[in-house]
């Protein structure tokens, strides 16, 4: 079995108190758990993609504009990686299992080529972190399954807006979709 660890917009719009789109203390409470888990993966040799939504400025055209404010604007300290999982990323960037990949939509494997690149290294599961756990992780979580990997889901590296959605997502990944719920 060969593993990819996906983290998905774990980034300060998505986090930070004055972000643009937060899931605030939710969130931040998963810094010390994401942080961990990515180093662990790359220790042990895994495959690291950090799935990051990059919006373009006045971007009008993109369907998120109407249910979202802007945020992740390419460009824009809103797009680093927050806290720990920032300084992990930055000790482990240059090493040719760790990839970073900007991404328009809630999935990760939407207009990207994670898929060849998991393929290409045979890939067979993928651990999914980040937020948020009902929106980007859940659409990366149902292409995953329809693309046929197997799936876990690491329950305290995901942080949602709201409790209820939170459930919901983790209900989803393991009653429909078949993940795996890590605790």
């Amino acid at each position: 079995m060969t593993k990819a660890l996906i983290s998905i917009d774990y980034t300060y719009d998505f986090v930070a108190d004055d972000g643009k789109l937060t899931a605030g203390k939710a969130a931040q409470a998963i810094e010390e758990r994401i942080a961990e888990l990515t180093q662990t993966a790359y220790n042990q040799g895994d495959y690291i993609f950090f799935a990051i939504d990059g919006h373009d400025e006045g971007d009008d055209f993109h369907p998120e504009t109407a249910l979202f404010p802007p945020h992740n604007i390419k460009g824009t300290s809103g797009r680093d990686l927050y806290g720990k999982l920032g300084q992990v990323y930055e000790s482990i960037k240059n090493d040719s299992r760790v990839f970073w990949m900007d991404k328009r939509h809630y999935s990760a494997f939407s207009g990207t080529d994670l898929d060849i690149r998991l393929r290409e290294r045979r890939v067979d599961t993928v651990v999914l972190t980040g937020v948020l756990t009902d929106i980007c992780v859940l659409h990366t979580a149902v292409d995953a399954y329809n693309l046929g990997y197997k799936i876990e889901v690491v329950a305290g590296a995901v942080a949602s807006l709201t409790p209820e959605a939170y459930d919901f997502a983790l209900n989803h990944f393991e009653n429909v979709l078949g993940a795996k719920i890590i605790k």
